[in-house]
């Protein structure tokens, strides 16, 4: 699978759907905590638009904290019209930037998630094509995305495509219910069954 790719498309088909939101949805609360649709966007807008000396001058200004300074940037990049967003989204979709460190696999899973965050609470259904959810789900269970120790000692497994990872007590679900739970969206667990479901519940509260 051609990773770059299949970013540049999955950007393309979001901010295709995006266009067609209602200025209620886009103002719609997303499952990202505190942020709403218009937020969401934004933030994938962030490493389009904002380089990266200018990021860590944020990091600078938020004391080196990473989590802060992504809120900050977002927060400016929340200012633009949602539609100047969703034209972002669209034109540079062939972007090819990976954070430092990190492969187009951390992209990508940062597209499928929150696309999630905002799919699911508009009630808008979409199939992801599969080839992606694996390699996001594979790149969230070797570590990305995720606290330390969350998913330590458990095994996940997709009931609706061919993936597993892990050992120890089961957590079974559709493939994109166990994609949010493992990036810590509590929402997805109710939507999860087996031994490892209430173990992972308390690690993410």
């Amino acid at each position: 699978m051609d990773t770059f790719a299949e970013i540049a498309e999955e950007r393309r088909e979001l901010a295709a759907l995006l266009s067609g939101l209602s200025a209620e949805q886009q103002a719609a609360p997303s499952l990202c905590s505190a942020w709403t649709v218009h937020d969401v966007t934004a933030h994938l807008v962030v490493p389009l638009e904002v380089s990266t000396p200018k990021f860590l001058l944020a990091m600078l200004a938020c004391r080196g904290n990473f989590d802060r300074a992504n809120v900050r940037v977002t927060r400016e990049q929340a200012r633009r019209p949602f539609a100047e967003l969703v034209e972002v989204l669209h034109r540079k979709a062939g972007s090819r930037f990976t954070p430092p460190g990190a492969g187009p696999e951390a992209p990508l899973t940062d597209l499928l998630v929150h696309g999630l965050d905002i799919r699911r609470p508009l009630g808008i259904p979409r199939r992801i094509p599969e080839a992606r959810l694996r390699t996001s789900l594979t790149f969230v269970a070797a570590g990305g995305f995720v606290g330390k120790g969350a998913l330590r000692g458990l095994r996940f497994e997709a009931a609706d495509l061919d993936w597993a990872h892990g050992s120890g007590p089961p957590v079974r679900g559709d493939a994109e219910a166990l994609l949010l739970a493992m990036t810590g969206r509590t929402s997805a667990l109710d939507r999860l069954d087996g031994e490892g479901v209430p173990l992972l519940r308390a690690r993410l509260a």
